[in-house]
């Protein structure tokens, strides 16, 4: 039995979607909180399950018969690595056999802007110690959120971020998803860690040229100045906490804290993932 928790998010409902593919729906579990939001899940054969990071009752419940589990990564920030603290207790209580939890690209935890990134490295270091059989996949960037960053109105605006020529190797969530539902679904021993990035790197300049490309439009990318950018955010209404994490998260791609790519994507899909311009004419209907 595979329990993927967050299983009504992108990534977990990717993930579960390409487990459907390699095995019985009764061999797959979902962790969520919302049984509404669940119901896809259920019309599908998946077994949910009802639960919170913050509530080890309901993980205790959860847990039962699991053999794998795959821990993605919460949302709520500041209390993040407390929340994943009570999946791995629940894991090791319930003798879970395996748990994988997705992760970040990021080179160095030491010199990281964005510090709330750091959870991710305390986790890993959580699941190490566990005692567990483990697999960190460590995910880059995902390119579907290229047109957060780059803005609603970018065909007639542009591109205007405090990144700098600072590169990321962009993948599909998707791809992600289907890649770690194959080390899941696998027989075989897991790696400690898959770092799971597109196979090439690109800078927002090279996101303008290539929808320039695709739209036939000129499409200008602009490296903002920090202190102007955090000025435009907080004259969107934006509250200070959320503006410096903005800026950190930028801040990082302009250091070159996202650019490692790895091989690690292609060996699991057995393909090239797909390209920037694959990616970008598919996510902007292009």
């Amino acid at each position: 039995m595979i329990l993927v928790t967050g299983a009504t998010g992108h990534l977990g409902s990717a993930t579960i979607d390409f487990l459907l593919k390699k095995m019985p729906s009764s061999q797959i579990v979902g962790l969520a909180r919302d049984e509404q939001k669940a119901a896809g899940l259920q019309a599908k054969g998946v077994a949910v399950r009802l639960g919170s990071y913050d509530d080890p009752a309901s993980l205790a419940k959860a847990m039962q018969g699991i053999e794998k589990m795959l821990l993605i990564a919460g949302t709520d920030e500041e209390r993040r690595v407390q929340q994943h603290q009570n999946v791995l207790d629940a894991a090791q209580r319930a003798r879970v056999g395996f748990i994988a939890y997705t992760s970040r690209t990021l080179k160095d935890r030491a010199t990281l802007a964005n510090q709330l990134m750091v959870g991710h490295f305390e986790t890993e270091d959580a699941i190490k110690e566990s005692g567990l059989a483990y697999s960190l996949f460590r995910n880059g960037l995902y390119m579907d959120a290229i047109p957060q960053f780059a803005g609603p109105n970018v065909f007639d605006t542009g591109i205007t971020l405090p990144a700098g020529l600072g590169r990321v190797p962009f993948a599909l969530r998707r791809e992600m998803g289907e890649a770690i539902a194959n080390v899941l679904a696998a027989d075989s021993a897991a790696k400690p860690v898959y770092q799971l990035t597109g196979s090439a790197s690109y800078s927002f300049a090279d996101v303008a040229q290539v929808l320039t490309e695709l739209s036939g439009k000129q499409v200008k990318y602009t490296p903002a100045e920090v202190s102007a950018f955090a000025q435009g955010l907080k004259g969107r209404g934006l509250p200070d906490v959320i503006v410096g994490r903005i800026i950190g998260f930028m801040t990082d791609i302009k250091n070159g804290q996202e650019d490692a790519v790895s091989p690690d994507l292609e060996q699991l899909l057995g393909r090239k993932p797909a390209s920037l311009h694959e990616g970008l004419k598919a996510l902007y209907k292009l």
